[in-house]
């Protein structure tokens, strides 16, 4: 038998579990992009709304605008890192497979980056006039 293991502090035992500080940091970032997104997502559909009626054209010029297209560009990125953070937490806290845990995690961050990525682009493109 292991005196070791007997004779140790539950306490001790925990300790050695690793860093429990990274959690407080994904709580934190998962807040200020629920922020970021009231306003943004407020702003978008105020811009969405504007469009109605419009032409292809005038929809165009408005995602040109400079203003216009740093706000989309930024409620693009503060959706798909908060739709990041938000599955993280349901297939950490759901899914207790280990394989199918890493797989679906992998899969949720191509698939963020990915779509962040070719959301950005358009974006850029149109301001760009491309």
């Amino acid at each position: 038998m292991n005196a070791r293991g007997k004779l140790r502090n539950p306490l001790k035992t925990a300790r050695g579990l690793g860093s429990a500080k990274d959690g407080t940091h994904h709580f934190v970032v998962q807040r200020v992009t629920a922020i970021a997104l009231i306003f943004l997502s407020l702003y978008v559909l105020g811009l969405v709304i504007s469009w109605i009626g419009g032409d292809y054209a005038a929809v165009r010029a408005s995602v040109a605008h400079p203003c216009n297209a740093v706000l989309l560009v930024a409620f693009l990125v503060a959706m798909f890192w908060h739709a990041k953070l938000g599955l993280q937490v349901v297939i950490e806290d759901y899914v207790h497979t280990p394989w199918l845990a890493i797989a679906s995690q992998l899969t949720v961050v191509f698939v963020c980056v990915l779509a962040a990525l070719a959301s950005v682009l358009a974006v850029i493109r149109i301001a760009l006039g491309a």
